[in-house]
């Protein structure tokens, strides 16, 4: 083993995911990124479908937004937000594949 290549990701970086993937590690956080990575939703729709306030579901997205996840677009008096990481909906594929995944009316 000792003559083997390992490919191996720089410390730094493994630093940065290892944040992000702390950022991600929570069940509201997570209830988020599933319903926009199949559309864009206001603040109060995120709140509503994880039963939290308003204020607690705008904490989460700007942890979510500062960490390169989300973006946001300001229509009329409503903000939507939306995924623009590529890489969320392979991360929620493995949550889903080994945690399941249920159809729900919004």
């Amino acid at each position: 083993m000792a003559n083997a290549k390992l490919k191996l990701t720089e410390l730094d970086a493994l630093g940065q995911a290892a944040e992000c993937l702390r950022v991600l590690a929570h069940p509201h956080r997570l209830r988020m990124v599933q319903m926009l990575l199949q559309g864009s939703y206001t603040v109060g729709e995120l709140a509503e479908a994880c039963g939290i306030p308003s204020p607690m579901a705008s904490e989460h997205l700007r942890l979510m937004q500062r960490c390169g996840f989300l973006s946001s677009e300001k229509d009329g008096r409503s903000v939507y937000y939306q995924v623009v990481e590529p890489h969320l909906k392979n991360i929620l594929g493995c949550i889903e594949g080994r945690f399941g995944v249920s159809v729900v009316s919004m």
